[in-house]
């Protein structure tokens, strides 16, 4: 039987399955953060249990904490019950944590990777719907709900059912500007958010094949959006490459014989999948959103959708509600959407090569003078390295804010957020509304159009800055 790469994953991992399909996986990886954890440790606290492998589990901080001077603490008292009490189950339960202070703290999704945590063939999950991001490495990362936290933390696995097989083939080169976000953003657009459903996404085509390891990050990372259960990648050389010598990835022989495993993850020649669609690389433009889902999406030379255009009511009175929502008018050109802040950072867009993106549009520029602007590294680690290639300096000099790595402004549970009617461009991956900041208007691009609209003062396009 030919077996697409999701189907190889689960099998190895496969501890028991009932007649109605309910299953029982092996969980190898599990990674925490301070939002999701305290009710799952409370329950074994409660039922007196202790964490079955915690050597398998990786605690970061990163939703609530601070993106300004930390020496402050955390000003939020609910936050800062939040972050206390992970540093205290942590304790309780002997689980590695990067705290605030450590150099290694960031957001969990990118942490993991970083530190050789994330695997190929691997199972991760996280109490984090974003821990799809995890698939760019050939793992089945899921993101799982509180009580599954305390599930994994007790037992190492996970009750799941085997999700449908869905491939996304992507084909050709990216035209100068286009980027994998693009690339996510058009595909959203074209399933919608619940094209996905009941699925994994396989990417995969030349095109995927092509991206750099933190590209094809950004791609799975947003699969979630897409109403899928995970997404995943095949790994390759690349792959291996990045993860050769990170703090926990396999070392000496082992490392050989994890090669040798991690090359057999390949979807078979003639595997079957429950659904297929193509996309032609040179067909995405730089995209950008205009609505409060995921989904409304519009190339940045495009215009703003007229509902009177559509046939299907809940759909009219849906784009009616956004536009309300997001204080737009029908057929308005993208490019005089004027912008009050840009945000680059997230799981999402958080990466060094994501900074590098937007500093080369920077370079030598100045945003506009009514744009808030700020960059937050996605860990201590790339803010480190940002900061040894001068990255800072640019952002600093076009006059962005450079902070502290963390969640921050991709969603409103810490300090940074939008006021009611502000108008952000954001690298992160939700413009659902409230999402930033109650009453906050969000349009999500790449983190060179992000730059591109702090120069201009609107959403702008990055191929004027290309050249």
């Amino acid at each position: 039987m030919q077996l697409t790469l999701y189907d190889k994953i689960w099998n190895e991992h496969l501890v028991h399955q009932q007649k109605d399909g309910t299953a029982l996986l092996f969980v190898d990886r599990h990674l925490i953060h301070e939002v999701t954890s305290p009710q799952a440790f409370e329950g074994l606290r409660n039922s007196n249990r202790k964490v079955r492998q915690p050597n398998l589990t990786l605690a970061v901080v990163d939703h609530n904490i601070p993106t300004t001077d930390r020496s402050k603490g955390i000003k939020d008292e609910d936050s800062k019950i939040q972050v206390e009490t992970l540093d205290k189950n942590c304790n309780e339960f002997g689980i590695q944590l990067f705290g605030m202070n450590d150099k290694r703290q960031g957001i969990v999704h990118i942490v993991g990777p970083e530190q050789g945590f994330t695997q190929p063939g691997t199972v991760i999950v996280c109490g984090d719907s974003h821990t799809a991001t995890h698939g760019a490495f050939g793992s089945l990362a899921f993101g799982i709900g509180t009580s599954e936290v305390e599930h994994v933390l007790a037992t190492q696995t996970l009750v799941q059912k085997k999700a449908k097989n869905f491939r996304i083939n992507v084909n050709g080169k990216l035209a100068i500007g286009v980027t994998s976000k693009d690339v996510v953003l058009q595909i959203i657009g074209k399933i919608g958010t619940a094209g996905g459903t009941g699925s994994v996404i396989e990417y995969a085509g030349s095109l995927i094949s092509d991206l750099s390891v933190e590209q094809r990050m950004t791609i799975c990372n947003m699969t979630i959006e897409g109403g899928a259960r995970a997404g995943l990648i095949e790994p390759d050389q690349k792959i291996f490459n990045y993860l050769k010598d990170r703090p926990m990835s396999p070392k000496n022989e082992s490392w050989d014989r994890a090669l040798e495993y991690w090359n057999t993850l390949k979807t078979d020649k003639d595997a079957k999948f429950d659904k297929e669609i193509n996309l032609t690389a040179e067909d995405i433009a730089p995209m950008v959103t205009w609505g409060t889902s995921p989904q409304d999406v519009v190339t940045i030379d495009g215009k703003i959708p007229n509902p009177e255009n559509e046939s299907n009511i809940d759909r009219k009175n849906s784009i009616d509600r956004s536009l309300k929502y997001m204080g737009l008018k029908a057929d308005v050109a993208v490019q005089d959407i004027k912008i009050d802040k840009v945000f680059i950072g997230s799981c999402t867009n958080g990466r060094i090569e994501d900074l590098r993106e937007a500093a080369k549009i920077l370079k030598d520029k100045k945003k506009a003078a009514h744009v808030h602007g700020m960059v937050v590294p996605g860990s201590g680690l790339v803010k480190e390295q940002a900061e040894q290639e001068g990255l800072d300096k640019i952002f600093i000099k076009s006059g962005f804010e450079w902070r502290e790595p963390g969640c921050s402004m991709c969603l409103a549970m810490n300090a940074d957020k939008l006021k009611p009617e502000e108008r952000c461009a954001s690298t992160s991956n939700r413009n659902f509304e409230g999402r930033q900041g109650r009453g906050g208007r969000t349009h999500l691009v790449s983190p060179g159009m992000a730059a591109a609209a702090a120069i201009s003062g609107n959403l702008d396009d990055v191929r004027k800055y290309n050249n």
